[in-house]
């Protein structure tokens, strides 16, 4: 099993309601327009990340955990590799600069709230899944992802968890960036609002990744 570190933001800055993002997303969202590209996720080439899962989140991923567990459940009957990230802080000056953007609210490994979520536990197989740990919003950065990827021969990822605009956006972009061709669900990610929600699919639709969702992708590798 592969470890890698990352700090937690205290949900205490967000005060916009997170309930809305349990609904599903409706054919009227502001990102529509630029959702123009359609793919299929290729089994033999894919790996799906799940960001930042933990206790620390729950209220936010709680909403989405239907389909989180879907995804999880689709790519695993696809015999698609799955890779699981924790976002945890050793110390103080692991990341300074995260650490003053969110006024030194970090969360700490060894601490529950840095635990992936018990939800998880039934799709989650030690010993097989990797598990990483990093300290930026990234989950390439200062781990060992992409040569996790290239051993395994993946040049695809999906990405879910959370949170949409940070940690899976940052991820799905340095994916792009790195040669990676990106999935990135729209039903199986979150944040604190709609609104940021839907200004990254907004980005990522337009620039950087093939938007799915639970249906979109059961019909993309198994068919209808």
């Amino acid at each position: 099993m592969y470890i890698f570190t990352l700090i937690i933001f205290n949900l205490s800055f967000w005060n916009s309601p997170l309930s809305s993002m349990a609904s599903t997303v409706t054919k009227s969202s502001s990102y529509n327009k630029y959702d123009i590209r359609t793919r299929n996720p290729n089994p033999r080439s894919a790996a799906l990340l799940v960001i930042d899962v933990q206790n620390y989140f729950s209220s936010m991923a709680k909403p989405i955990l239907p389909n989180l567990l879907s995804t999880i459940r689709l790519c695993r009957r696809a015999s698609i590799p799955v890779i699981f990230t924790r976002h945890c802080h050793k110390s103080l000056d692991d990341n300074p600069i995260l650490a003053e953007w969110w006024n030194g609210e970090l969360i700490f490994d060894g601490t529950p709230e840095a635990e992936l979520m018990p939800d998880l536990d039934s799709d989650l197989r030690l010993g097989e899944d990797v598990v990483l740990e990093k300290n930026t919003y990234s989950a390439f950065q200062g781990t060992e992802l992409e040569e996790i990827l290239r051993e395994r021969r993946v040049e695809e990822v999906i990405v879910a968890g959370v949170m949409t605009n940070l940690c899976c956006e940052t991820t799905a972009r340095d994916a792009f960036v790195r040669g990676f061709r990106v999935f990135f669900s729209r039903d199986a990610t979150a944040t604190a609002n709609e609104e940021l929600h839907e200004a990254a699919l907004k980005n990522l639709a337009y620039g950087f990744a093939y938007l799915v969702d639970c249906e979109r992708l059961k019909e993309g590798l198994f068919g209808n």
